[in-house]
């Protein structure tokens, strides 16, 4: 469903304005965070007089270096406003060495309240229980699942697994070890779905394919899947709805991770050819699909480029990082009057291996 012009220029006021805000709120000393002030004091400008749109902000921001939120100690990214306030550790990436971490405080919960809105009751009822098989640990992900379901009424059971480990042991070439590994979590999902009444699950589409592979999952009661954290191309998405949930279990693919938050994806009409695309939380995230050689030129409509995150919070504010994925720019379309990212991949995905594991 196409896009009114008007509504497109009132989300980009909207935009604008919440950047001024933001902006403010973090290069002001009373409320900002010491890396950003700092950052302000050498850079020899006062963002809040000089940016007052989100044109502006591409303009004079460079790209966000992930070196800083590996390398930095935590602190420097603590507002003034949250001092004092213990705050949770969130880690992202990572498959060796040093990870990225980023802090926050309520930032999960209204992404992901602002999330439940968009997922319909018959797929995830509220009050009956949610199983996620993923990554728990230090991610952000495990409380934000948990928060979700808790918002809308239910409980939610857990299954971990450690991504880390097996990329580390598929880029070895260990395959029995990995194979082994996902077989452990799937038994540990296939007994909670067998043994407690389950409705909504959320887990990678490798390990959906793999649980459906010992369960019917529409006869263990389950009604919707919340799915992301890999490739999904058109062939896979279409595998998915049609033989493992068989078209009887609502699928809402997403992309999201700790620095951003949660994009949703729209509906599939038969158009789009199974081809999934996702929107940003806009105003309080922002992506842009952007020339790999030139990341400060947009791309066209339908084309590759490379992702581009803006994250926009009190708590966070991260302007222009270079994701390590790759999409296809795509229209507004309603509810959303921006931009969406779709087929979502790793960057270079077409011309080096790449090695997702279970995700």
């Amino acid at each position: 469903m196409s896009v009114a012009a008007a509504a497109v220029s009132e989300a980009q006021a909207q935009l604008d304005r919440h950047v001024r805000e933001i902006v403010a709120w973090h290069f002001s000393p009373e409320t900002g965070c010491p890396f950003w002030l700092e950052w302000a004091a050498k850079a020899g400008w006062d963002p809040r007089t000089e940016v007052r749109s989100f044109a502006d902000l591409l303009a004079r921001f460079p790209h966000f270096q992930d070196e800083w939120l590996r390398d930095l100690q935590p602190d420097v990214w603590v507002p003034a406003a949250f001092r004092g306030r213990p705050y949770n550790i969130f880690e992202t990436g990572g498959t060796t060495g040093m990870p990225k971490q980023r802090i926050g405080w309520n930032d999960y919960k209204v992404d992901y309240e602002e999330f439940s809105g968009k997922i319909r009751d018959e797929h995830f009822p509220r009050g009956a229980a949610w199983l996620m098989v993923g990554p728990t640990g230090p991610r952000r992900l495990r409380l934000a699942i948990e928060h979700l379901a808790n918002f809308r009424g239910s409980p939610c059971y857990f299954v971990d697994l450690d991504p880390r480990w097996v990329k580390k042991v598929i880029a070895a070439r260990q395959f029995d070890q990995a194979r082994a590994y996902m077989d452990h979590a799937v038994e540990q999902g296939v007994m909670l779905l067998k043994h407690r009444r389950i409705a909504g699950l959320f887990t990678t589409p490798k390990l959906l394919e793999a649980l459906a592979e010992k369960i019917n999952l529409y006869e263990a009661g389950v009604r919707g899947v919340f799915c992301g954290g890999t490739t999904m191309a058109p062939q896979y998405v279409r595998y998915i709805l049609e033989e493992v949930l068989e078209g009887k279990i609502g699928f809402y693919p997403t992309y999201g991770n700790t620095l951003m938050g949660l994009a949703a994806s729209v509906p599939l009409p038969p158009e789009d050819k199974f081809s999934v695309t996702y929107y940003a939380p806009q105003p309080r995230a922002v992506l842009r699909v952007v020339d790999p050689q030139n990341p400060s030129q947009l791309k066209g409509y339908g084309e590759w480029g490379r992702v581009e995150l803006t994250t926009l919070t009190q708590e966070f504010f991260m302007p222009r990082f270079l994701e390590r994925d790759e999409a296809i720019r795509r229209e507004p379309r309603a509810p959303y009057a921006w931009d969406g990212v779709a087929e979502v991949r790793p960057f270079g995905a077409l011309e080096k291996t790449i090695v997702e594991g279970v995700y």
